[in-house]
């Protein structure tokens, strides 16, 4: 049996507004469904910072044992400028504006995506869908809404009927929006649209003589509604009622609750157990955007080649420091945080790595290595609050320097545990890997290594001024020297 069985997991339910005990449909098995990026630009690191949080989730749900089907999709078409039914057609502006084809834009930035989440760890979800693969589907499931009188043609383009469908459901259940308040907020028609009521939106628009991205249906040759998409393929994959709906805190209003509309408009039933939003991510205390240059990507972290970092940063202390807030927080992004998450990084790794040399002994422990193990799954079942459990391992990697200064013991039972539970969270559940700091630890020991050997050279020339100026400015910098019985080593702060 797997872990979940001990393991009672609390979530975050946006749906209720609540902490709720995680129960699947099916025991043992989980359906999760994420929504993807749509591929007409580089990924951003807003975007990197949700799935990443995704990623943890379904690396936890794994650890703990369940078989997940975790479906993220690709928008490749249908998303229009602004979120809403008016405007070009994302990937069809970027291929106009290149002159090149549609599906090239796609390729182009599927590929930049898989490969920025390859740099930074992701697992592959179990089935990635898109949604000019799924047209067929969409379709029907217009069909069934218009049969049920929730929708209704106007020139070719189909729109679903918010306040016929509000007469017997709640538009507004996800994020706790009422009709009246959005009628109120809502601008008249200026006579030019094809909707009933504003807050309509569309199911299939009919594409105009210009675009180029469109496909036969019995309405109009056009494309699928952007939040149509998701309903048709997850519910292709995950069935009429899944477990879990996971996107980024944008999305709730109005392309999630949409979503809920359609799926209860088809087959008259909540289509999502538990839904879950991660946060934002800003930048020096600012939103994230292009067009005030308040923006930074991916790429550019890792080479460092911006005016918003002084140097570039290793794919797992970008990772470290995105766990260390909790997925529902907003996050803010800068050079002092990801530096501080850099020094906490790697002396994460030193801890971890010494584990493979510590000697056991049979005397009692100085630390309760079991309690410690519970308060790490206690952390992962309160709604994956990575921080906490982070400030757990670090609790672990104080015992596990003091036993290497001979300030504490441990058995060799517990010894075993330590290092097996460290090894799951750090690497298994948190993403972390400790090759890519491989190159920096070595850099960083050659250099320090040097420093060492030139103070072992003023010591021995009886320059004690410039053997205790070394080791003042290491110390400065968070590098502690330890002058022992087998030589000179070092530890970070």
């Amino acid at each position: 049996m797997g872990k979940y069985t001990s393991n009672t997991l609390q979530i975050y339910n946006t749906l209720s507004g609540k902490k709720e005990v995680f129960n699947p449909i099916n025991k043992g098995a989980i359906g999760m469904y994420v929504c993807g990026p749509t591929v007409y630009s580089n990924v951003h690191l807003g975007n990197v910072r949700t799935f990443m949080s995704f990623d943890m989730i379904f690396r936890y749900f794994n650890h703990l044992g369940y078989k997940v089907r975790y479906v993220r999709n690709i928008t490749d078409a249908g998303h229009l400028e602004n979120d809403a039914d008016q405007g070009e057609d994302r990937i069809a502006k970027k291929a106009r504006l290149e002159q090149i084809e549609p599906m090239e834009v796609v390729q182009r930035y599927t590929v930049d995506f898989h490969n920025i989440l390859n740099t930074f760890n992701f697992l592959p979800p179990s089935i990635e869908p898109t949604a000019t693969g799924h047209i067929v589907e969409q379709i029907e499931i217009i069909k069934s809404i218009l049969d049920k009188g929730l929708a209704y043609e106007a020139n070719g383009s189909i729109y679903f009927d918010v306040l016929k469908y509000n007469e017997s459901h709640h538009y507004g259940i996800l994020s706790g929006r009422n009709i009246e308040d959005l009628i109120h907020n809502t601008r008249v028609l200026d006579g030019q649209s094809d909707k009933k009521n504003p807050q309509d939106f569309a199911l299939w628009k009919k594409a105009e003589p210009q675009h180029i991205m469109r496909w036969t249906s019995p309405w109009s040759d056009g494309f699928p509604g952007w939040h149509l998409e998701c309903t048709a393929m997850s519910t292709k994959y995950l069935g009429e009622n899944f477990d879990i709906h996971g996107g980024g805190m944008d999305l709730k209003f109005p392309h999630h609750e949409c979503e809920i509309a359609q799926a209860k408009a088809w087959h008259n039933h909540k289509p999502v157990n538990y839904w879950m939003h991660a946060n934002m991510l800003t930048l020096n205390g600012q939103k994230m955007a292009k067009s005030t240059g308040n923006n930074i990507l991916p790429a550019e972290i890792l080479n460092g080649n911006t005016d918003k970092l002084t140097k570039g940063f290793s794919p797992s202390v970008v990772r470290f420091f995105m766990m260390q807030a909790h997925y529902r927080s907003i996050l803010d992004f800068s050079n002092d945080a990801l530096l501080a998450s850099e020094k906490g990084f790697l002396k994460l790794m030193e801890a971890v790595t010494s584990l493979s040399k510590i000697e056991a002994t049979e005397v009692v422990n100085d630390f309760d290595v079991i309690k410690w193990k519970s308060n790490c799954y206690a952390a992962m079942n309160d709604d994956f609050n990575t921080p906490i459990l982070i400030a757990e391992l670090f609790s672990a990697v104080k015992y596990i320097n003091q036993i290497k200064d001979n300030k504490a013991s441990i058995n060799t039972s517990s010894l075993a545990v330590l290092t097996k539970t460290m090894q799951q969270f750090v690497f298994d559940v948190l993403g972390l890997k400790n090759a890519t700091s491989n190159d920096q630890n070595s850099k960083l020991g050659e250099t320090v290594g040097l420093l060492i050997k030139m103070r072992n050279d003023a010591r021995a020339q009886k320059d004690f001024a410039l053997s205790d100026q070394i080791r003042n400015e290491l110390i400065k910098i968070g590098i502690q020297l330890k002058d022992g019985k087998d030589g000179t080593t070092f530890i970070l702060d």
